[in-house]
Formats: structure tokens, sequence, C-alpha cells
């Protein structure tokens, strides 16, 4: 994957609109969508997708979600 960061124009701790991550196979030619990480959620907009239409995610649910991959082995 070749991920870059969209918008350098946060604080070190995240602001209200967060920060976007563009996200392209591993060759960086397709762009695969955006990741956009919140103070309070993560969003996974997939291909054109708007911000905002994309499937959302608490920090306590992404966090829950990789501590059971984690137990899983």
């Amino acid at each position: 994957m070749k991920v870059s960061v969209k918008d350098l124009n946060v604080s070190m701790d995240l602001g209200n609109r967060g920060i976007a991550l563009d996200v392209y196979d591993a060759k960086g030619t397709t762009r695969l969508g955006d990741l956009r990480i919140g103070k309070a959620k993560i969003e996974w907009c997939t291909g054109k997708t708007r911000e905002g239409n994309g499937v959302t995610v608490t920090w306590d649910q992404l966090i829950n979600w990789f501590e059971s991959q984690a137990q899983q082995g």
C-alpha cells in the first residue's frame, strides 16, 4: 500500500476535522480511498465516497477489534 497524508494543516493533537490519508495500491497507481481519523471516530471512504458517507467506527470499536484479532493469534 502507498499511504500519504492528505493535509498537513493539523496540530499535533487532532483537531475537530482530524486528518485524512490517501490510500493507494502497492504500485501507487490505483486510489483505493481515504482513511479519515478524528477525535471520536475513524472513517473509511472507498474510492470516491465523500466524507460522512463512508464506513465509520468509534475508537472503542476499533481498539476492541484489534484486541480480538490479537487474541486469535
